[in-house]
């Protein structure tokens, strides 16, 4: 590994630069992957260097009234570029920024904001707001149809505090560009926590959050953002829109549901109120092993449908256990845990272990019951979490060997997963065998509800010098296609961007996009906010 002692995020890939292996190290993981994969690398590239990066001219000098906090500078621009889908990091990797911003704006006030949109409307420049950078689904990149002046990039991280709290509420109000550590933060100095934790909490904000519905910590109950959000506070080009605080409300569509989900393109979220809990003192975890994939999957509907509501409930299938390390034995495992403020957890979590053990589950070592602030879970959920939170550096690593590789992620009713699983497995694997002559293909479920589990797939396979990104397209294509095909939503919470813009049509009634038409008309009129993203 590269020397950490300057600590900065990779311009190009995922996360922080000095976690990409260097050259020595890459080759070892390479020659891992027949083992593990069936498929050895053909490749082994070295990273682009920033200053190496050729940029496409501006086509906007820095407005003079804007000139304290938006810049036109090359590094600005080529990391405000793209997001951290499989060909965001492909193409960063290759040094491809022609899509780059014009401009990049980092205000410091919501006055600055309303600047920026204002002289935005009048020089006829798309305005995309970035919060982390970490859209899988293209929407942060400036792709423009129309006849915008330019793109400007409006990063909303100085806005990053938590500014209120109101303790016997459990509410906090929080601007839109904190970082997960930062919100926090924020929190943990009056013994509080949002408790939503992505993939992506380390390097994503709080308005990217409820812009994009994200999933969060959760797997069952309060499993997206929606779920923590209070009350916004979002500006548009026409104005402020703020919704009032409350616990609940029946008067009439909410405010905040509109929100939720825009993806700036009907405004920029600048804060908003946030639902917040006590940190958790008390915990209850165990991991069972499956032999049958389908045994597994029938305990996950029954502990979703108990009233147990646990806090974790992560099914891998054997060979999604395998690639993380978590199991290599050709198991399912299952992950079922419970966590708390307020009184211990040995009756949820040994009713849970009832209900999987009845369903062929296996847990010879039992529960594990904590108590205290820092938890400790056993040694598969450790790996699990572990592999968790370091799987994107797995892209950066892949591009570099010439692999193809990304995930997807779907949700669908109980009686329609077994359908669903199989045609996109297989259609999966065939889009892979007939594009790159082979490859790998998992699933685990991330949330699960009630009435269905939101599964997650992951593909790898080889790639071919110089076409990597059409093969990965076409199994994109497969599977986004299989998903529609077998009644799942073609994202649980990825957000559309421009990525699923032509697959969303299939689940989103005409006349509900003629009204988001009409809604993004009103707050929006010169159309400048994120174009093609969304709508």
């Amino acid at each position: 590994m590269n020397d950490a002692a300057d600590k900065k995020r990779s311009f190009w890939g995922w996360g922080w630069a000095h976690k990409f292996p260097d050259r020595e190290t890459r080759k070892a993981l390479g020659a891992q992957l027949p083992g593990m994969l069936g498929f050895a690398p053909t490749r082994l590239d070295d990273a682009p260097r920033i200053e190496h990066v050729a940029l496409p001219e501006g086509r906007l000098p820095v407005p003079d009234a804007l000139a304290e906090f938006v810049t036109n500078e090359a590094e600005a621009r080529i990391r405000h570029t793209y997001g951290r889908a499989y060909p965001d990091v492909l193409r960063g990797f290759r040094g491809d920024f022609e899509a780059a911003p014009d401009l990049v704006a980092r205000p410091r006030t919501e006055a600055e904001v309303e600047q920026v949109l204002a002289w935005a409307t009048d020089a006829r420049v798309a305005a995309l707001p970035f919060g982390g950078g970490t859209s899988v689904v293209g929407g942060v990149e400036p792709k423009l149809a129309g006849d915008y002046a330019g793109a400007l990039s409006l990063d909303m991280g100085a806005l990053n505090r938590v500014l209120e709290i109101e303790k016997s509420s459990l509410h906090a109000r929080i601007q839109a560009g904190a970082l997960g550590p930062e919100v926090e933060a924020g929190l943990a100095r009056e013994g509080l926590t949002l408790r939503h934790f992505p993939q992506s909490f380390e390097f994503s904000t709080l308005g990217g959050w409820i812009a994009t519905r994200a999933g969060g910590h959760f797997a069952t109950l309060y499993t997206h953002i929606d779920d923590l959000v209070a009350s916004t506070r979002m500006l548009t080009p026409r104005g402020v829109m703020e919704s009032r605080r409350l616990p609940g409300s029946g008067a009439g569509p909410s405010p905040d549901r509109l929100v939720c989900g825009s993806e700036g393109a009907l405004g920029v979220i600048t804060e908003a109120w946030m639902r917040v809990r006590l940190r958790p003192t008390f915990r209850a975890q165990a991991t069972l092993k499956f032999a049958n994939f389908e045994d597994a999957v029938e305990a996950c509907r029954e502990l979703s449908q108990s009233g147990l509501y646990p806090t974790n409930c992560r099914l891998l299938d054997a060979r999604e256990a395998g690639l993380n390390m978590v199991s290599m034995d050709g198991r399912a495992v299952l992950i079922v845990a419970f966590e708390g403020a307020d009184h211990p957890l040995g009756p949820w979590i040994e009713r849970a272990l009832e209900i999987a053990r009845a369903h062929g589950g296996d847990c010879p070592d039992g529960a594990k019951l904590r108590e205290g602030e820092k938890p400790r879970g056993d040694g598969a959920a450790e790996a699990w979490r572990g592999a968790f939170l370091e799987a994107p550096y797995l892209m950066n690593v892949m591009a570099s060997l010439g692999v193809v590789v990304d995930t997807f992620e779907t949700a669908c009713p109980w009686d329609s997963f077994a359908e669903l699983h199989a045609g996109v497995i297989h259609d999966v694997r065939d889009a892979m065998k007939r594009e790159c002559g082979g490859g790998f293909v998992s699933c685990r479920f991330t949330h699960v509800y009630p009435d269905g589990p939101a599964p997650y797939f992951t593909f790898i396979a080889p790639g071919r010098g110089g076409g990597e990104l059409e093969q990965w397209a076409a199994i994109k294509q497969a599977a986004s296609e299989a998903l529609v095909r077998h009644g799942g939503t073609i994202t649980h919470h990825h957000a559309i961007g421009r990525t699923h813009l032509p697959y969303v049509k299939e689940q989103r009634p005409s006349l509900f996009t003629e009204a988001l038409r009409g809604a993004k008309r009103v707050l929006d009129p010169a159309g400048i906010m994120n174009p093609g993203a969304m709508l």
